[in-house]
């Protein structure tokens, strides 16, 4: 599981004092939540798993899913929920695309049970859960569309400690809303070509 590094901490201060066990404690303590910004206090790595029926991690993304085919949303599949999870957010983009990241779906409020979201469940999720704005400015799911070349699509779940009371946010109003309220991530890759 790799996390991205958005901000350092700062050793507290008063570390170099104590004990060299307890010094060693805070020490992994600070590196963790500089390697894990945005996780909750006391939050742990966890076996959070996302995978797909549809392919296999790294696989091909059937055309179906794709804006060349019905383009409605893969069916996903989530386990190893954390406890204290109220929530999961979901964000789907490409970080193959010419003009950098773009975003594909933006969903949050998704329920952990019942462990995964059926095919095409992109405009009709079950409540509360709600969908924001991907990178083409609509609603809701955009299936891979390289304008050439093979691309990867990375499916990014996150477990969540509360609700989220936003309006249709994009990527980044999604991020910072979670900023503090995340319990476990994961991730899965497809890729696909046209």
């Amino acid at each position: 599981m790799a996390f991205q590094v958005r901000r350092r901490r700062k050793p507290e201060p008063g570390l170099r004092g104590g004990p060299p066990a307890t010094a060693a404690v805070l020490a992994g303590t600070i590196l963790f939540a500089a390697v894990a910004p945005g996780f909750a206090a006391g939050a742990e790595r966890t076996g959070l798993r996302l995978s797909s029926p549809a392919f296999e991690p790294n696989g091909s993304i059937p055309t179906r899913f794709a804006c060349n085919g019905a383009d409605v949303s893969p069916p996903l599949r989530w386990s190893g929920i954390p406890e204290g999870t109220e929530t999961l957010a979901l964000i789907v983009d490409d970080p193959d695309a010419p003009r950098g990241v773009w975003v594909h779906w933006v969903a949050y409020n998704l329920s952990p049970d019942p462990g995964g979201l059926e095919a095409a469940a992109s405009g009709s999720l079950p409540e509360p859960a709600r969908e924001g704005r991907n990178s083409w400015g609509s609603t809701g799911y955009g299936g891979p569309c390289p304008p050439s070349g093979a691309h990867r699509y990375v499916f990014k779940l996150y477990a969540l400690d509360a609700s989220l009371d936003l309006d249709k946010p994009d990527k980044p109003a999604l991020l910072q809303a979670m900023e503090g309220h995340t319990l476990g991530h994961a991730e899965l890759v497809g890729r696909y070509a046209r």
